[in-house]
């Protein structure tokens, strides 16, 4: 069964990373994805661009923005997709260790 990790953030920390710090959270998520990789569980990721890159299309209106719709407090800043037995097996995914704590949606 295919489950979506939504992983959020507040987006002002994450580019206020370092260049290293950002390399050692990257090194981590690769780590959980070889693992995934390796038992045949992962499907596509994205790791997704600042909102300031963000394009909104109002198709009711007929109007393309720039930068997101709605503003929040935490940002989307990626995905995966994983291939797992049932909602508890991607829970379990969803709950491995997590680098600096970023929230993890299904």
């Amino acid at each position: 069964m295919l489950y979506a990790i939504l992983c959020y953030h507040s987006e002002a920390v994450v580019t206020g990373w370092t260049r290293e710090e950002d390399d050692a959270v990257m090194a981590k998520l690769h780590v959980v994805h070889e693992k995934l990789a390796r038992n045949g569980q992962l499907g596509p990721t994205a790791r997704l661009h600042p909102t300031q890159a963000a394009t909104t299309l109002l198709k009711n209106q007929g109007r393309v923005i720039d930068g997101p719709y709605a503003e929040t407090k935490e940002q989307l800043l990626g995905f995966y997709v994983i291939d797992v037995a049932d909602r508890e097996a991607a829970l379990e995914v969803a709950r491995d260790p997590d680098p600096r704590q970023s929230r993890r949606r299904l």
